[in-house]
């Protein structure tokens, strides 16, 4: 009888079971639970269910709630019936509406095109591969043509299907018979619905309202804290030394920049200034800096910064190792201990540490490597951490979790940082690291600089090398034009003077990018304020129509046997600030074509007009890189090449349009401007009773960051 009665009780058990599966494992649409939105903001609204596990919004800044509420109210996007979500024991799912029109951007950054709709993405922190979803900032936040934005607030690795899973109960389209109409049938049927999930118990969801796509991406930059506001030097040349230099070789290299008339703000130092690198000790080699302290003084001097390369795995020879041992992971990278940044504690120890060694002696910033991926270089997911938290969770997020710890340090000394980052997430806008790579696809750095506006981050197409004097100079083009004028020649040794014929032009464009600190630094303060990303991909440009066409899908039976039509997509211009649209070529290129918005837009250097709301094609001059500046353009740019002499300012004014602009300046260093610290000039083009372009500098305010002279330039007769 005990037997047949266990026997019963289990099989009450298992029956249970499948019924509780059952409820939960629903196959219509009809069966999911309708999501329920929570308006905490306006234009933004939050759903949620079940647990979601780690919240990467813990390592990001307040929200600034205030100018989200300046943005004013947006509608909610969708009928709140058709957004839908489902828990079963493994995964949870969302549901989301997708219009047949829409075009889907972001899901973090990508160096392959622009508009996600009709793939699926991983979105896993790792090594970019070209897998779709494996990369540096794999955010899962979207923007839609028709305005607004989703963020799947999850640390979890989430996988998304951008209209390409369709229900059996959806809106099918018409099936076609791709044996008898193999022209119109379609390897992947668009679906009415964008489709995620997570392995686990519960989703946390954010839509971002907006009348534009960047209204939405406003609010989420916004929503993370706002974007950053770096440090003048930060916008300056950054030259990174190769990995066994020691300071003698420093001091030389300096002195090279000096005798070619180059600027030098920032020395970046690679794994060598280390006693230990790979994994890292922190600890400087007294063979190649005998006298760090004494070595950041003389550079200090002659106003540059030192950014220091570090990944964060801790050497056994480390003078930290012990302090750090009781909150680290289960398994070594490179045989380096790996701390539990989730743990407040193991956070204050290198920190601590940092201070002593680094930042009393006069360190800017830091470089953090090594921080992505691939598998085989991390630890595996079924690793564990003190903290008990999940492994795969805090890979997601441990180059956020650095990212924050080293801002929030330097911010309460008062001192704005500027670093390198090789991963990042949801929250970044606010944390003051540009991402950067180990990949070198020219094109693919310029789509990737359009698609960091479209994810919350900012990226840097650094150069490092080139096969001819040709790739040198548009390379460097592109980085004068990007968040940080990085050379990054750490392995060649190559210098902006090192080909033959075209120094002149290096140090041209160069100077360009230096005399336009007062516009980057006023767009970068947007960004902090506004959350308008100051290089931000065209999708996000008013009066942009943009152009995107399919191939005509030919039948392989190697590369193509679906006979799938792939999108062709313009991902090589951008806008920088307000006014100016960038353009690059690339090596043995002789023309391109450039599409211009609705308005009508000019030549930077020569003030021409050149179109308007049109597609203009464009003969390449090794000189120069394309550069637009739309009608009414306002310009400001020193008179000088030297960023810390801002007492000349020219601005330049492009077209006929009447137009005002507020120049942002202040100490350049600190965090006084939160506090009021700063000065916001007016400067205001306008017709005078004849007709004439006049222009008129008007002060906001009473702080002392201003010119002594502001010469206007009209560039268009």
């Amino acid at each position: 009888m005990k037997i047949i009665s266990n026997n019963f009780v289990l099989l009450i058990f298992f029956s249970t079971t499948i019924f509780a599966f059952s409820q939960t494992q629903g196959t219509l649409i009809s069966d999911m639970n309708t999501l329920r939105w929570e308006k905490v903001l306006p234009g933004v609204w939050k759903a949620s269910f079940g647990e979601s596990g780690l919240n990467p919004f813990d390592y990001s800044a307040p929200s600034k709630t205030n100018a989200i509420k300046n943005l004013g109210e947006a509608p909610f996007p969708f009928d709140v019936d058709s957004t839908f979500y489902q828990l079963t024991n493994e995964r949870a799912t969302i549901r989301l509406p997708l219009s047949k029109t829409e075009s889907i951007y972001g899901m973090g950054l990508e160096f392959n095109g622009l508009n996600r709709r009709g793939n699926v993405y991983t979105l896993k922190v790792d090594h970019y591969g070209g897998t779709m979803g494996y990369t540096h900032a794999p955010i899962p936040f979207y923007v839609s043509s028709e305005g607004y934005g989703v963020l799947i607030n999850s640390s979890k690795r989430i996988k998304i299907y951008v209209g390409t899973a369709n229900r059996k109960d959806g809106k099918q389209t018409k099936p076609i018979d791709r044996a008898t109409n193999p022209r119109d049938w379609e390897a992947r049927p668009a679906a009415d619905a964008i489709e995620a999930s997570v392995q686990g118990s519960g989703l946390e969801i954010y839509i971002f309202g907006g009348t534009t796509p960047l209204e939405s991406v406003q609010r989420y930059n916004l929503f993370c804290g706002g974007g950053i506001l770096p440090p003048k030097w930060g916008l300056g040349f950054w030259h990174r030394t190769p990995t066994a230099y020691s300071d003698e070789d420093i001091y030389k290299e300096i002195k090279e920049f000096e005798e070619n008339r180059f600027p030098l703000h920032v020395i970046g130092l690679e794994p060598g200034w280390q006693n230990f690198a790979y994994p890292c000790s922190y600890d400087w080699s007294e063979e190649r800096f005998p006298n760090p302290k004494e070595f950041l003084r003389n550079l200090k001097n002659q106003d540059i910064e030192v950014n220091l390369w570090e990944n964060p795995y801790v050497a056994p020879t480390s003078s930290l190792a012990d302090k750090i041992k009781p909150y680290v992971g289960s398994h070594t990278v490179w045989h380096g201990t790996v701390p539990d940044y989730s743990i407040p504690e193991a956070r204050k120890i290198l920190m601590s540490h940092h201070q002593k060694e680094h930042i009393d002696l006069g360190i800017s910033g830091y470089k953090i490597d090594e921080v992505d991926g691939y598998d085989f270089w991390l630890w595996p997911d079924h690793a564990s951490f003190p903290s008990g938290n999940d492994p795969v969770e805090i890979r997601q997020l441990y180059g956020l979790m650095i990212q924050k710890e080293i801002t929030d340090h330097f911010k309460q000394q008062n001192k704005r940082t500027y670093g390198l980052v090789r991963s990042s997430y949801i929250g970044s806008p606010s944390q003051n690291f540009v991402i950067y790579s180990d990949y070198y696809g020219h094109k693919g750095y310029v789509t990737a600089l359009s698609n960091s506006s479209l994810a919350g981050v900012l990226w840097t197409p650094e150069i490092r090398d080139a096969k001819s004097p040709e790739e040198w100079v548009r390379r460097f083009q592109s980085v004068c034009y990007s968040p940080m004028l990085l050379l990054n020649a750490w392995a060649s040794k190559t210098k902006p003077w090192d080909f033959e014929g075209v120094t002149d032009i290096i140090r041209e464009n160069v100077e360009t990018r230096l005399k336009l600190l007062p516009y980057l630094y006023t767009a970068f303060y947007n960004y902090n304020q506004q959350g308008i990303p100051p290089f931000r991909a065209m999708v996000l440009e008013k009066g942009y129509l943009g152009t995107e066409s399919l191939s005509d899908g030919a039948l392989d039976d190697v590369k193509n046997p679906y006979a799938e039509k792939t999108k062709l997509e313009v991902t090589d211009q951008y806008m920088m600030g307000p006014s100016i649209l960038v353009a690059p070529f690339f090596t043995g290129q002789t023309k391109r074509d450039v599409i211009l918005p609705k308005g009508n837009w000019y030549d930077f250097y020569t003030g021409e007009l050149v179109g308007n709301g049109n597609i203009i094609t464009v003969a390449a001059k090794l000189e120069q890189i394309p550069l637009f500046v739309k009608d009414g353009g306002i310009i400001p740019m020193l008179a000088s090449t030297d960023i810390f002499d801002e007492q000349n300012l020219e601005v330049r004014h492009y077209g006929q349009k009447e137009n005002h602009y507020l120049l942002y300046n202040d100490d350049g260093v600190s965090y006084n401007f939160e506090g009021g610290d700063f000065s916001l000039i007016q400067l205001r083009a306008f017709q005078d009773k004849n007709g004439k372009l006049k222009g008129k500098v008007k002060n906001s305010n009473s702080k002392d960051y201003r010119y002594n002279s502001i010469n206007w330039i009209w560039m268009t007769h």
